[in-house]
């Protein structure tokens, strides 16, 4: 989890351009701010999802390092997750270091973290139909489509595709190593006590 200082670093890769001009990866133009605008917007989503996180809504924004440097975001949130047992996921790297398997190793990490760390059932995500990046990194980890939806990020409505995988689907194959450390003691802030445990 990013410090605030942590956040500053991040918000230089974002402003080094994450995307295409003439693309929208997002659900939320929140890429189309620009200037001061830009800055408030994208401190303020870190510190929003901070202050708001409670056992019954919360959202982790996991900054994603390379060699110690950080290249992009991992999100993983989710909504009466006690009852449920559903997370959903979100990313994004910096130009610069997409197309080299990072968003697959991402999304692997945070998956891994909800089923094997918080015991979850379901973790669902989605893309833009014409997201080939991350509709590929889905079906790459073994997601099953899951439907169809829309979204109109720039007012204009686009067709997205969702996806689903469960926790059997999740250990049905070998999966990268990975380790969690301290969360046992705050597994109650999530909603996932460590007396649900089976």
């Amino acid at each position: 989890m990013p410090t605030d200082d942590d956040v500053v670093e991040l918000l230089e890769v974002a402003k080094a351009g994450i995307h295409l001009p003439d693309e929208m990866p997002f659900g939320i133009a929140w890429t189309t701010l620009e200037g001061a605008a830009f800055d408030r917007g994208f401190m303020q989503h870190y510190w929003r999802t901070r202050a708001a996180f409670t056992p019954e809504v919360w959202f982790l924004n996991f900054m994603v390092e390379l060699d110690g440097r950080p290249i992009g975001a991992q999100s993983l949130g989710a909504e009466e997750f006690a009852i449920y047992r559903t997370v959903h996921t979100g990313s994004w790297l910096g130009l610069e270091h997409q197309g080299r398997g990072l968003g697959k190793e991402m999304r692997a990490a945070v998956l891994g973290f909800a089923f094997d760390g918080l015991d979850a059932l379901v973790a669902e995500s989605s893309a833009f139909i014409d997201n080939a990046a991350s509709n590929g990194v889905s079906r790459a980890l073994g997601y099953e489509e899951n439907g169809v939806s829309s979204l109109a990020p720039q007012g204009v409505a686009r067709p997205t595709q969702k996806f689903r995988m469960t926790a059997d689907m999740w250990r049905s194959r070998p999966r990268p190593a990975l380790g969690i450390e301290g969360l046992d003691g705050i597994r109650d802030v999530f909603g996932a006590a460590s007396a649900d445990r089976a």
